[in-house]
């Protein structure tokens, strides 16, 4: 995938891509990163007529529920083996509340990549803005992401952002176990099949929708946390610094039109016993001509 983005040429592998080696009982915890996003909670939202963007201010927003699969398929990890759970969502201010939730979940902290250069964001320029927050963050083996998001529904990031981090990546993954040889053997929802592949630390996975149930945010732990303070990146914590990478000026596509689904109206109540249902519901197909009465 070409950005046209400087590449920098380095004498050895950058921190985040180190592999580590873990064998049988003696597996290291899992250094796992989780991508996530705040999406409107309606679908009632409106539209800027000029950039084509969505208005988020004003609206209820929640944590977007592909990623809650991803979230808890990472606490289930290191549950499971140890190690630490990060969070990582690119927005507003605003955007903190699903970092905080989180790491209420049993999250480790969390990361806000927020700055008004980065509004107007496609896939691409989405992607590679999180590929420079990823790159400030340190080493990781893991990253999961959800499977797609209910306001853009691409299910496009996760793979771009692994081809720009150069790492390898699967998507429609059901399941998780780490292997002896440094990665992990995952399982992959393919429809009518499921696929099992092994890949090598680092990598990113993008996880299935309902595989597993999300734990709730612990009262307890928020209690906890009077205090809990959050990480955040801007343009200038980034190595690349060029503004036409991102925001509307670094996506090469742009939103023509934005709407939501037009509301179905016309409903009818029907009431009475199973025989009076059946006949109503007859009546009904006969009129609207659905079926032929014989």
């Amino acid at each position: 995938m070409q950005t046209g983005e400087p590449v920098c040429v380095q004498e050895k592998p950058p921190a985040h891509r180190r592999t580590r080696l873990c064998t049988g009982e003696n597996m290291n915890p899992i250094r796992i990163i989780t991508c996530i996003k705040q999406v409107p909670s309606t679908n009632k939202v409106e539209v800027d007529d000029e950039t084509g963007n969505l208005k988020r201010d004003g609206f209820e927003s929640k944590m977007n529920l592909n990623d809650l699969f991803a979230i808890e398929a990472a606490l289930s990890l290191t549950d499971k083996y140890g190690g630490e759970v990060r969070t990582l969502t690119m927005g507003p201010g605003q955007a903190q509340a699903v970092l905080r939730e989180a790491v209420y979940m049993g999250a480790d902290s969390g990361t806000l990549v927020s700055d008004r250069r980065f509004a107007g964001s496609d896939v691409l320029a989405t992607a590679y803005t999180l590929s420079q927050a990823l790159m400030c963050m340190g080493e990781y083996d893991l990253i999961l992401c959800g499977k797609q998001t209910t306001d853009g529904d691409t299910a496009q990031v996760g793979a771009e952002l692994a081809e720009l981090l150069g790492i390898p990546h699967a998507g429609g993954v059901t399941c998780i176990e780490p292997d002896d040889a440094g990665g992990v053997i995952i399982s992959l929802n393919r429809d009518d099949y499921i696929v099992t592949q092994s890949l090598p630390f680092p990598c990113l996975l993008c996880m299935d929708g309902d595989i597993n149930t999300p734990r709730l945010p612990s009262y307890k732990r928020k209690r906890a946390m009077p205090g809990l303070s959050l990480q955040t990146l801007t343009l200038d914590d980034f190595s690349d610094r060029d503004e036409s990478h991102y925001g509307a000026n670094g996506s090469p596509t742009q939103v023509e039109a934005i709407f939501p689904p037009p509301t179905r109206g016309g409903q009818e109540l029907f009431t009475g016993n199973g025989v009076e249902l059946g006949e109503k519901l007859a009546m009904l197909l006969f009129d609207k001509k659905m079926v032929q009465s014989r």
